[in-house]
């Protein structure tokens, strides 16, 4: 059985900080390793040399999934999937291609919430769930459904805030943007000149921002590519180009910064679909089902129709404990209880989790387990030290060159908080010792 991880700690009351913190820069590479700031070999020199002046973490928990959207909606909660409800990056049982767009699948308040209510000003560029968040800057992710034709650039126009924002950055900051702007040679390099733009001019009290380009590098070539390699060191760079931003505006004194991520990444090799042997069981029909399991990268979740049919969950229990042990030992059974200590999704019955470099397939014919093509995937138990994400903080009311302790991604809302001395509660996370500059 798979090691359980306990999620919920004491609260620790935040110190009382030397310097006077009004600006939070919230920067999150998914797919974010520390070997990026660790291992020299790596192209991040910038990453490399905030590592060294400020805090840095070995490595930080993400949520079960470990997949982008929950993890996002936990750094910005404190609170974990259970709770905030952004369960998948895309819904049970919604319509293909449409995810959790939408700021009002949360549950549990936000630091968007938050710096509102507080008559404070936010600002966020491509930032998960966040299509009608309260922020003031805004360019969210809001990509086409199955049935939009159209580029991101044209579909995520509607939902921007302020409604002129985007005419006014390509007149001042990236000239003309077009559906190339969006790709995944371009995004990065977009993304750091928007959000060093919006911080420059607008100086939100709180910034966050989304690179991208080393999950895609990572999905389709694996963790130490070639490609990854050089999406690291456009995000490195772009990076340094938010921070120069921080300089120009003279506010270095007064701005922390928070590097972090959602997952590591796991090189995977084979496919598992659960499925198939449902099928052959006759709980998928083409008429309907009993039970169905929800693949997520190195996961399954399992759906049963009539949420108390125990007899359902048992026969899949016992249709996956006779599988031959070489195709049993590729996956852990994780119950409902351990669900729950978790935070996982209260919908399902159980899960599975993979071991590594598995990866849930959905189908529900062909062959059990087969080979993929080369590549990465996360959505595994976050038990293991490869899908750990990373962090950094340096600048204003952060420690120096300080190593700290285990710490998850539902303890940067905490963080966040303590810096700008903003009234919130975290459900889950906690303030994690060590960070902040504390009063001689």
């Amino acid at each position: 059985m798979k090691k359980m991880i306990l999620f919920l700690g004491m609260l620790c009351s935040a110190p009382a900080l030397t310097a006077q913190v009004k600006h939070v820069i919230l920067i999150s590479i998914d797919g974010f390793r520390p070997d990026f700031y660790k291992d020299a070999s790596w192209p991040a020199k910038h990453l490399q040399r905030w590592k060294e002046a400020g805090v840095y973490a070995d490595g930080v928990r993400s949520v079960f999934p470990s997949v982008t959207y929950p993890a996002h909606t936990s750094i910005i909660t404190g609170a974990l999937p259970a709770r905030h409800g952004i369960y998948y990056n895309v819904p049970f049982g919604e319509k293909k291609g449409h995810w959790y767009w939408e700021e009002s699948y949360i549950k549990t308040p936000t630091l968007w919430d938050a710096v509102k209510k507080a008559g404070l000003r936010s600002g966020a560029v491509m930032w998960p769930v966040t299509v009608g968040a309260p922020i003031d800057y805004n360019f969210p992710v809001r990509r086409a459904d199955k049935d939009e034709k159209a580029d991101q650039l044209t579909i995520t126009l509607p939902y921007v805030t302020p409604a002129g924002l985007m005419d006014e950055i390509q007149a001042k900051a990236t000239g003309k943007l077009s559906a190339k702007s969006f790709d995944d040679e371009h995004l990065d390099v977009t993304i750091g000149l928007m959000g060093a733009y919006i911080f420059k001019t607008y100086h939100p009290n709180l910034l966050a921002l989304h690179f991208l380009g080393a999950d895609h590098m990572q999905h389709q070539h694996g963790r130490d590519a070639a490609e990854t390699k050089h999406a690291v060191s456009v995000i490195d760079s772009m990076v340094n180009v938010v921070m120069k931003s921080v300089t120009d505006a003279g506010l270095q004194n007064q701005t922390a910064v928070i590097i972090t991520g959602d997952h590591g990444f796991v090189d995977s090799k084979y496919t598992f679909s659960p499925n198939i042997l449902l099928q052959q069981a006759g709980l998928i029909r083409e008429n309907g089902w009993a039970a169905k399991f929800h693949g997520v990268g190195g996961s399954a979740f399992l759906y049963v129709k009539n949420k108390n049919d125990k007899a359902t969950v048992n026969k899949v229990k016992e249709l996956l404990n006779g599988l031959p042990e070489e195709q049993r030992k590729l996956f852990c059974i994780i119950d409902r209880d351990e669900l729950d200590k978790a935070g996982a999704n209260p919908e399902v019955a159980m899960a599975l989790a993979m071991e590594k470099g598995i990866v849930v397939n959905n189908d529900v014919s062909g062959e059990l387990i087969k080979p993929r093509k080369n590549g990465g995937n996360h959505g595994y138990f976050p038990d293991f030290d490869e899908i750990n994400t990373g962090f950094i903080a340096f600048g204003a009311g952060i420690t120096k060159q300080q190593r700290i302790g285990e710490m998850g991604v539902k303890d940067i809302a905490p963080l966040v908080a303590a810096l700008l001395n903003l009234p919130f509660t975290a459900p889950d996370g906690v303030l994690t010792p060590g960070i902040l500059t504390e009063k001689k």
